[in-house]
């Protein structure tokens, strides 16, 4: 069975700017984005989009210091894949020869 994995916006929530010690308004300031939306990110209301991801790469040191966008994306992908599953609903039989 599949693990709940964390919104990526939790990984920086919890882990990275406390890490960072900075607060949210800091850490847009510093992004170039609106305390609002990263703010939505962080209470996983609105997914790591692949421009967040990219800056995030950079803002964090890039892939050889820090995680890649490739990475973030992947955490954004792995939570949405989750969230349908569990969802259902998904009425489908298994794809068979003609």
């Amino acid at each position: 069975m599949m693990y709940e994995p964390p919104h990526p916006g939790e990984v920086l929530k919890e882990d990275v700017l406390p890490e960072l010690g900075l607060t949210v308004s800091q850490a847009a300031a510093q992004l170039k984005m609106s305390r609002e939306a990263l703010s939505r990110v962080l209470n996983g209301k609105s997914a790591i989009s692949a421009s967040l991801a990219v800056k995030l790469e950079k803002w964090l040191g890039g892939p050889d210091e820090g995680p890649s966008a490739e990475s973030w994306m992947t955490q954004q992908m792995n939570y949405v894949l989750w969230k349908e599953f569990e969802k259902g609903g998904h009425d489908v039989e298994r794809a068979h020869a003609a």
